[in-house]
């Protein structure tokens, strides 16, 4: 399929570039993402004081934008970096973490959108459908969402946004208007490690920073991460669990390949 020849062409691309990737993201995965986006191939930089982010993002291929553990201070970082990423042409991976659960949360995303503009939204189905201006449920910052017309609402909000929208879940929605993928790589047991929905955005804005196709750099971010979860699990023994899973969940993507890819990737037009 072209698509799986494009993201295995991507993972050449970021390898090469070795793109600087620019994050402000939440307190409890910060590390982690800043570790999967070194493994991937790709530099990750988190500053977060507004008295740096804008110099500090004139060097940066892509940025991150992830309320997670959002405060006043960071969302008037978040909404000046991003206004200056925007100026340069930079690739903004967008994160709406728990958007829903409170006011300050759907607010925060509503400005970001409004006043920064992301190339690319990555959210599960309840944080995507609340953008969406639908009802649907959220426990903290987790999905309880159901998947039924998932297609129809990434389309709606893709065009709507002007963006690309990245919906993970049991299968995962990539959507650029009336263009669609649909992702059947992961494992349940991504659920179960804290930050995986995270990394997975640091993964996409590797991709994007080093390919100008941010609906392929989409595509191949979340499959990179749904890819390693099954490698993962795959390679785990009897009496090893969720400890040495989130080890060899780096170790996986450490290891991909554009051969795994274009071997084990799972992905159909939508």
């Amino acid at each position: 399929m072209e698509i799986l020849q494009k993201i295995s062409d991507s993972l050449i691309a970021l390898k090469n570039k070795k793109p600087l990737v620019h994050h402000i993201t939440n307190y409890v995965t910060v590390n982690d993402c800043a570790n999967i986006t070194l493994t991937i191939g790709a530099s990750p930089v988190m500053a977060d004081d507004i008295g740096e982010v804008d110099e500090m993002v004139s060097f940066a291929s892509s940025l991150v934008l992830n309320i997670g553990t959002l405060n006043s201070r960071s969302i008037e970082s978040m909404l000046a970096v991003g206004k200056k990423a925007r100026e340069r042409g930079i690739p903004i991976v967008f994160d709406p973490v728990g958007v829903g659960a409170t006011s300050l949360r759907t607010a925060t995303a509503k400005r970001i959108i409004e006043e920064v503009g992301p190339s690319v939204i990555r959210g599960n189905m309840s944080e995507i459908k609340i953008l969406a201006g639908l009802d649907a449920q959220i426990k903290g910052v987790d999905s309880t969402a159901d998947e039924e017309d998932g297609i129809r609402v990434a389309k709606i909000l893709s065009k709507k946004l002007n963006c690309v929208i990245a919906i993970t879940g049991k299968q995962d929605i990539i959507a650029k208007g009336d263009q669609v993928c649909l992702i059947d790589n992961g494992h349940p047991i991504l659920s179960q490690v804290t930050g995986t929905g995270c990394m997975a955005t640091s993964l996409v804005a590797s991709f994007c920073g080093a390919n100008e196709d941010w609906f392929v750099g989409a595509a191949a971010g979340i499959m990179t991460m749904g890819l390693a979860g099954e490698l993962a699990q795959q390679s785990l023994q009897a009496g090893e669990g969720i400890g040495t899973f989130r080890m060899r969940l780096f170790d996986a993507v450490w290891t991909m390949t554009p051969e795994l890819i274009k071997e084990g990737g799972i992905i159909s037009n939508g």
